[in-house]
């Protein structure tokens, strides 16, 4: 009698330094838009559940808070959130920038996973931007900092070598059922994912002193039909922020609609009408209570 194939399933966490390709990476191996990117620092504040099911496992990938020095309680929270992960799952992607020589950010978060007793798997992403012989020594480099459980070069952009990734994945997962149906790619609702997806387009088409100091809520989503209304406020800590961010005569504030509403019609498989307003809500990220009212707080 045959012997019937094992079902594997498990959380796999992906750090890494802010922008070395983790949400790009994560994209891609799920084959949908969930996780926002930006060449800007501190992108991702939340913990990003997403899934990938395939005939013979199911991967949960949580995507993380790049690990840094925090200046302010937003930041704080954001180092908590990624090291908290380290502790809840099976195995752990390192994700470093084949094009940057680790410094003080990669021995930091290397020091954190020394404590974990995970296994690790470095992942070289960025492969397209160096030279194939450039690959070894930086293998080498890294395999002199630690005692990793698998290497894999890869470029999260172009796709390449993903499957390598996936087959490395899968040797340390445990025998396990399916923990969510067939059909979800994440656990974050529709309207926080369209909330990101606004505050991605701000990220890119703003000055470098705004980024930060974003945050999206949407206030409203009704659905009637094949139209999906929708209404969100883009916070500011600052009246000069906000002047910035609507641009001269509203011309920016209707690209961020434009290029976001492109998006949030890609998810939700329907027409969107989207009505953004932006608000100053100062200093928000020095406070706790608006903290946890954009849902950023401990336990999100």
């Amino acid at each position: 009698m045959e012997e019937k194939t094992k079902h594997l399933s498990g959380f796999v966490a992906v750090i890494g330094r802010p922008n070395v390709g983790k949400s790009t990476l994560i994209n891609s191996l799920i084959g949908q838009k969930i996780a926002i990117m930006s060449d800007k620092p501190q992108t991702t504040r939340n913990r990003i559940l997403c899934v990938l099911t395939l005939p013979e496992a199911q991967v949960i990938f949580l995507d993380t808070p790049g690990i840094h020095k925090p200046l302010h309680k937003l930041g704080e929270h954001m180092v908590r959130a990624a090291e908290g992960t380290l502790k809840e799952v099976d195995a752990v992607l390192f994700v470093v920038d084949a094009t940057e020589k680790p410094g003080a950010g990669e021995h930091y978060i290397l020091e954190r996973l020394a404590a974990t007793n995970k296994p690790v798997v470095l992942v070289i992403n960025k492969l397209d931007l160096i030279p194939k012989e450039a690959v070894l020594p930086i293998i080498e480099n890294y395999r002199t900092k630690y005692a990793f459980a698998g290497v894999v070069p890869i470029s999260a952009k172009e796709e390449t070598n993903l499957d390598s990734l996936l087959t490395e994945i899968k040797k340390y997962l445990p025998e396990g059922p399916k923990y969510f149906p067939e059909d979800m790619v994440t656990d974050q609702p529709e309207r926080l994912i369209a909330a990101e997806l606004i505050r991605e387009k701000v990220l890119h088409l703003t000055r470098d002193e705004i980024p930060h100091a974003v945050a999206v809520e949407v206030d409203e989503m009704k659905t009637r039909r094949h139209l999906t209304s929708l209404r969100a406020t883009i916070y500011v800590e600052r009246e000069s922020q906000k002047g910035i961010v609507i641009g001269k005569n509203g011309a920016l504030l209707k690209e961020i609609g434009t290029l976001a509403r492109s998006d949030i019609e890609t998810l939700l498989g329907s027409k969107v009408y989207l009505n953004l307003w932006v608000k100053v809500k100062k200093d928000w990220r020095s406070r706790e209570g608006a903290i946890r009212e954009f849902g950023l707080g401990e336990g999100n």
